[in-house]
């Protein structure tokens, strides 16, 4: 990933929130085949500060068969994201020279794959990554309140993956190279928008250091 010095962020807990707030990550591995991706949901594990990736795909889709024989993966996670309006910059009106852009936070986790076959652990991994989604609820669905035989046979029909992360990097452009001015008219524009833009705006606030 191309990594300007002014937007590389390589925090452990800070890469580890976006993974946790956006945990659809977008798995990409390249075998005979050539190259193929698959977004699912992961758990990331910390032991000593080295991440371990939990997720699960169906037993139909073959690009667990490809992770078999893969030396490396890569899981991109998407964060905060949004466009970034030339007009938003005071620096439009002095000197013209403005063009559009694109802010975005983004964490990229390379590593060795491995498969996971082991009912106890596939168990396992539905438990908690129902835990992770349905404990703000205020009636959390568990794996338990459906029948124990349904339960069985939908493991049946999964493969586990388990990604021990040899390489990380976290990239956070969020108007860092404008000058004050510009980040403010930056933060500005994306405010008087929608939720999502609003977010992003409190992101590049956060960022200004």
């Amino acid at each position: 990933m191309f990594q300007p010095a002014a937007f590389r962020e390589d925090d452990l807990d800070a890469q580890l929130a976006l993974v946790r707030a956006h945990p659809l990550g977008l798995l990409v591995s390249h075998g005979e085949q050539g190259l193929t991706a698959d977004p699912l949901p992961f758990l990331a594990d910390v032991e000593q500060g080295q991440i371990r990736l939990r997720a699960h795909l169906s037993r139909a889709n073959e690009h667990w068969r490809r992770l078999q024989y893969a030396a490396e993966c890569l899981v991109i996670f998407q964060g905060a994201e949004g466009y970034v309006s030339p007009g938003w910059y005071p620096s439009k009106r002095q000197t013209g020279k403005v063009v559009p852009t694109w802010n975005y936070s983004v964490v990229q986790l390379y590593g060795v794959p491995t498969v996971m076959d082991d009912p106890a652990w596939l168990r396992r991994q539905l438990i908690d990554l129902t835990a992770q989604q349905e404990g703000r609820r205020p009636a959390p669905w568990r794996l338990d309140d459906a029948p124990a035989n349904y339960i069985a046979a939908q493991l049946k029909g999964i493969v586990g993956i388990e990604i021990a992360v040899t390489r990380r990097e976290g990239k956070w452009k969020m108007s860092q190279n404008r000058s004050a001015d510009d980040a403010d008219g930056v933060i500005a524009g994306l405010s008087d928008g929608d939720e999502t833009q609003r977010r992003l705006a409190a992101e590049v606030e956060r960022r200004r250091g």
